[in-house]
């Protein structure tokens, strides 16, 4: 009985650990008074309209715009066959690679007013005055957003259209209809369902991001809670902030959910060969226009962000901060790697019990974790602060808060909170590929327990779980709002760096360890691009 029971015990215990920030958040109300209540009609009546109004406008617009960007260069490429597009393909992933406050840095360094670009124009034209419009705008925040975030639509736009379009189209085309009505009739209405799962996604980002919007200086829900908690000291007004930003990250899951569930109603069916599924071949102007439309966001999510932090590289090297390079990538480089093997161990722990004993509380273990990524980091900083201030108020005389704030600990355990999902969801597509007739087969052989994992799962789980820990690795790397709070006393990690140096005016200075962020991130950009690549040589060999 002890053998089922403390497994059962050690799992809801890994639950309520990663569900503090928002079981804090809830229980926060419970104690809700006359000063609440103050304080909540005080934010009612003064920022919470402003918060909630930019917040949707801002969702709104990047909405918009990953749904035109992504959905149009998911056609492009698996409906039209034009020079260049197998580049395309996996180069339209690189904008992964990229952080979204770092594209904030680059554009703003290269176009504000005493950038390069203006102080030629005005000197070419002999002109006064500003010559663009101003980058720290909500506009300028929606487009970098939009062009750091369309991958989520075009990676399952793109699935959606390859698995289902083709065939009906052509079924479309040999019934007379013309290409136009064959893309709005036939290939949208198929994608629709995995654009919306991708909006979402993309929404959620935008919810959750803090660099660009407190770079940018725009009110949203994420600045706000940093500003209740850290200028105001009010942590009531930071825990209200705080649910309603989780209010509006339910609404998108649910909105997320929804749509993956209608992705399932189509046919599984993957490219087949032959000829009558193949890309329409374009030529001519129309073959420039299908160029243009992948080349802009990668120009603008990828390349020219790139160049404009080369930039002062290239210039002055002796600007730069080379002496404590090292220091700031050990410190990201440490925390990532021990993130992402405390995640990997649980991950593979967790889905191990799921495929021997998948009940009531392992499913809900698993899905508590699942829900982990979608919790923006605003809100598990709260979450997390939150108990520790009750617990420093009822023992004063201890040290309850040195444990969590400006701790190690408490930095990982805000990361194992986001992060988990991550490596779970990774580890279990690993396990889906494994025939359960093999655990059959080792237990005939007398092998069970943790044997069965170390003999018979790693060997076949060894790649999925490298992909895993490296996947966790690098979100960790680009983690900023829950290491800005939570890091110990000189202990800066390069995501930090890069955005206290853009936030002080140094654009240049931010530009080394910028970089470094984007060399991390391509790495499972180019693992996901192989990915992509190796399914679909299998599909067409199979064919």
């Amino acid at each position: 009985m002890s053998r089922q029971l403390l497994p059962k015990l050690l799992l809801i215990a890994f639950a309520t650990v990663l569900a503090l920030p928002v079981l804090a958040i809830a229980a926060s109300w419970l104690q809700f008074n006359a000063q609440s209540a103050q304080v909540l009609s005080d934010l009612a009546s003064t920022v919470l309209p402003a918060y909630a109004w930019t917040s949707l406008r801002l969702c709104l617009m990047v909405g918009a715009g990953v749904a035109l960007v992504g959905v149009s260069c998911a056609l492009a490429v698996t409906v039209f066959d034009f020079p260049g597009r197998r580049t395309f393909e996996w180069a339209l992933l690189l904008p992964l690679a990229m952080p979204a406050y770092v594209v904030a840095y680059a554009y703003t360094d290269y176009l504000q007013f005493s950038g390069p670009l203006q102080t030629q124009l005005r000197a070419l034209l002999g002109l006064q005055g500003r010559m663009l419009p101003e980058v720290r705008s909500l506009g300028g925040a929606a487009l970098v957003l939009t062009f750091a975030l369309y991958p989520y639509v075009y990676l399952l736009a793109r699935a959606a259209l390859a698995e289902r379009a083709t065939h009906l189209m052509e079924a479309a085309r040999l019934l007379g209809a013309p290409l136009r009505r064959r893309i709005t009739k036939v290939a949208l209405p198929l994608a629709r369902p995995a654009v919306a799962a991708g909006v979402a996604l993309a929404c959620m980002e935008t919810l959750a991001d803090y660099g660009v919007s407190s770079y940018f200086g725009i009110q949203t829900f994420t600045t706000g809670i940093y500003k209740a908690w850290l200028a105001m000291d009010n942590p009531t007004a930071a825990a209200m902030l705080a649910t309603c930003l989780l209010a509006f990250v339910v609404l998108l899951l649910k909105l997320e959910h929804k749509a993956q569930k209608r992705m399932r109603f189509a046919s599984a069916r993957s490219l087949r060969g032959g000829a009558e599924s193949q890309p329409i071949r374009l030529h001519g102007r129309k073959a420039a226009w299908a160029w243009g439309v992948c080349a802009a966001p990668v120009l603008l999510g990828f390349v020219l962000p790139v160049l404009f932090m080369l930039r002062p590289l290239v210039a002055d090297w002796s600007v730069l901060p080379w002496d404590k390079f090292v220091g700031w990538a050990f410190n990201s480089l440490r925390l990532g790697a021990v993130t992402a093997a405390l995640a990997l161990a649980v991950a593979l722990a967790l889905a191990y019990r799921l495929r021997r004993a998948p009940d009531a509380v392992t499913r809900g273990v698993a899905q508590v974790a699942s829900l982990g990524y979608a919790v923006p980091g605003a809100v598990v900083v709260v979450g997390l602060l939150l108990p520790v201030g009750w617990l420093q108020a009822q023992m004063p005389g201890t040290a309850v808060g040195a444990l969590v704030t400006a701790t190690v600990l408490g930095v990982v355990w805000a990361y194992l909170v986001r992060f988990c999902a991550v490596a779970l969801q990774s580890v279990q597509s690993g396990y889906a590929r494994i025939p359960t007739s093999l655990d059959d087969t080792a237990r005939t052989l007398g092998i069970s327990g943790f044997a069965l994992m170390h003999q018979v799962h790693w060997p076949l789980l060894r790649r999925s779980a490298m992909a895993a820990a490296l996947l966790v690795f690098v979100d960790v790397m680009k983690e900023l709002p829950a290491t800005l709070v939570l890091r110990p006393f000189n202990t800066d990690t390069l995501a930090v760096v890069a955005y206290q140096l853009a936030k002080d005016e140094r654009l240049g200075e931010a530009a080394l360890p910028s970089l470094a962020l984007v060399l991390v991130g391509l790495i499972p950009v180019v693992l996901l691009s192989a990915t992509l690549r190796g399914e679909k040589r299998e599909t067409l060999r199979k064919t």
